[in-house]
């Protein structure tokens, strides 16, 4: 395969889940269903949407073969997807390392697999940071309680000066999302970290590293812009409704792979019918029946 875009994608979808118990103690939170959909579909829409069609899924070795047998190589929607384990929880900031052969000496974007984002013009702004090339793109957004993630403080000049992960005083309300884009330097970085009290090896002090370097730029989404984390019932359950509403109301569907695989050309029209007529009995499947016959032109 060859394309436009050689930055590579990660979806980290290891863990345990433990504050989902007992749903998920045989499965994935990631292979739960959001609305209509596994949960998985909604980052990896987030790689595609960014043109992104190198992508590894870092799991668990149980959950392994059920993303394997779901998604496949990813093929027959225009992508290629790999595969790697993680026997334990080590920090999101493991799976540079976990993926240092897949990275190879490209840049890459860690996406993390419980992750829901979805805006107006998300999709531009996302193909704008594939184009790095040196140092680091986080994304800073605003919620009503900081406390439960890593946040930045800024200065008077509104330039942030440090992210502190869950600071009992929160210097701001930006949260900083899971989505991250980094320049290659990022394996070495990972490599260096020392784990933190919790056992892990965070990614805030990643992006520390970075923004001392002066080598991060943080980019606000917009209020119109959802994201949604989806760690515990209440957050799935609201993501889920989330999505209800606007693709009912709509009548289009968010976090479709095989649409913006469709639209994005990496599959012709035949394959997406093929894709369709697999499933054609639910109304995902009819769905991507529906678009062939719609000629109305969709920015996705």
């Amino acid at each position: 395969m060859s394309w436009d875009v050689y930055m590579k994608g990660i979806i980290l979808a290891g863990g345990k889940s433990s504050r989902l118990f007992p749903a998920t103690i045989s499965m994935s939170k990631q292979l739960l269903p959001i609305y209509d959909k596994p949960l998985i579909y909604y980052p990896l829409s987030t790689l595609m949407l960014a043109g992104i069609r190198d992508i590894l899924i870092i799991t668990t070795p149980y959950d392994l073969p059920l993303f394997q047998r779901m998604l496949g190589d990813g093929l027959s929607l225009g992508i290629r997807l790999t595969y790697q384990t993680q026997s334990s929880p080590q920090g999101i900031a493991h799976a540079f390392i976990l993926g240092e052969s897949f990275i190879g000496n490209d840049t890459v974007c860690l996406i993390l697999g419980d992750n829901l984002i979805y805006g107006e013009g998300l999709s531009n702004t996302l193909q704008k940071c594939t184009s790095l090339t040196q140092g680091s793109t986080i994304f800073g957004y605003y919620v009503r309680d900081p406390e439960r993630y890593g946040v930045v403080e800024f200065d008077e000049n509104q330039n942030p000066t440090r992210i502190i992960e869950k600071p009992k005083t929160p210097p701001s309300n930006y949260a900083v999302i899971g989505l991250y884009f980094y320049d290659n330097q990022v394996i070495n970085i990972a490599k260096q970290l020392p784990f933190s009290a919790r056992g892990e090896l965070e990614i805030t002090d990643i992006n520390n590293y970075y923004l001392q370097q002066k080598q991060l730029q943080l980019i606000k989404l917009t209020r119109g812009t959802a994201w949604l984390d989806t760690g515990t019932a209440d957050a799935l359950l609201d993501a889920a409704n989330f999505i209800q509403v606007l693709e009912c109301r709509q009548g289009l569907k968010i976090g479709c792979p095989e649409e913006i695989a469709w639209r994005k050309e990496y599959i012709s029209t035949t394959q997406l019918l093929s894709l369709a007529k697999a499933i054609s009995s639910s109304d995902y499947g009819k769905y991507l029946l529906n678009l062939v016959t719609d000629h109305e032109i969709i920015t996705i």
